[in-house]
């Protein structure tokens, strides 16, 4: 009789576990891909006279589509894609110096993991004066005024500690890894104190950096460099393959947000092309100004690895001893 209950139970849950398993069918709507995907840019001062704007760089963004629930937005600004989340509208501003066209790629995303890519292109012009006293400073005279004959060298600072040290490239405004002793990479890396970086004012707005390197860069290989002529691998050192170089260069507003505080002048220079680099020859082009002052320069850069800043500190050429 329990035998006959027991097996009674069972017929009954397995019944209820049938009907339990039977099929359901689910409506996930319309899965149409996004579309009629609409760019507005709403470039701040643009005129009849002026069409890419009044200078500042400035653009409010807005982008509507069909069947659209998120988006994703590249601005056009690196070399590799590099996509962030898009609410539909944002606020943007656009430094390189001049009248650019920047290739605008959205990613629409609709219902069940449909997408949609298009690409749109924008130009802009962005002007940056940046302050008088850093061009004095940097190119040693004020071209425009004839103070000075508009250029001037500088050495990496081998006297000081922290001449050139490693840090985070967030969260940290030192270079609390690694810090160079004084003269700590005589005879290791020579080429790193003898090294000249020349910054010419050519006219009110061109400026060019030559770097001559008689005893090579201080870099490393491969594609943690973009320097040429050096190996395709090999340790961080000293190359003598690359002897120096040319290369334009403008200033543009920094893009960390360091505030002027940490300290910095919240100005970059950046340098046009792969021929020149200051003091490490990092991937990245865009060197944060610090500080400077006529007798001083105090650079960060985004390394070779792109979670390092690099830090250098350079004097004038003419106030290193001679040896």
């Amino acid at each position: 009789m329990k035998t006959k209950l027991i097996k009674g139970i069972s017929l009954i849950f397995a019944s209820l576990l049938i009907l339990g398993c039977s099929d359901t069918d689910y409506e996930f709507g319309d899965l149409a891909a996004p579309s009629n995907i609409e760019l507005h840019a709403d470039i701040v001062g643009a005129d009849d006279e002026n069409p890419y704007g009044g200078g500042s760089g400035e653009v409010v963004l807005t982008v509507t589509a069909d069947n659209a629930m998120t988006y994703e937005i590249d601005y056009g600004t690196t070399t590799d894609p590099n996509f962030v989340p898009f609410k539909g509208q944002a606020y943007k501003r656009f430094t390189l110096p001049g009248v650019n066209t920047y290739t605008i790629s959205i990613i629409a995303y609709g219902r069940g993991g449909t997408t949609t890519f298009v690409t749109r292109e924008l130009t802009v012009n962005s002007v940056y004066n940046p302050d008088p006293e850093i061009i004095t400073a940097l190119t040693g005279g004020d071209y425009m005024e004839e103070e000075g004959d508009g250029a001037k060298t500088w050495v990496v600072d081998k006297s000081v500690t922290g001449h050139l040290g490693v840090g985070p490239w967030t969260g940290s405004v030192v270079p609390e890894w690694w810090a160079a002793g004084v003269e700590e990479k005589v005879g290791s890396a020579d080429c790193l104190y003898s090294a000249t970086y020349t910054f010419t004012q050519q006219s009110e707005n061109s400026f060019t950096l030559s770097v001559d390197a008689p005893e090579g860069a201080f870099t490393k290989t491969g594609d943690l460099t973009t320097l040429p002529n050096i190996p395709d691998s090999g340790e961080e050192a000293c190359y003598d393959s690359y002897d120096g170089g040319t290369s334009e260069l403008t200033f543009g507003p920094s893009t960390t947000g360091l505030d002027a505080s940490t300290p910095s002048t919240q100005t970059s220079i950046n340098l046009v092309g792969t021929q020149t680099f200051i003091g490490y020859g990092a991937v990245q082009k865009e060197y944060e100004i610090l500080e400077i002052t006529p007798d001083y320069l105090y650079l960060r850069v985004q390394g070779t690895e792109v979670g390092n800043a690099w830090y250098m500190k350079l004097v004038p050429a003419e106030e290193v001893p001679a040896e």
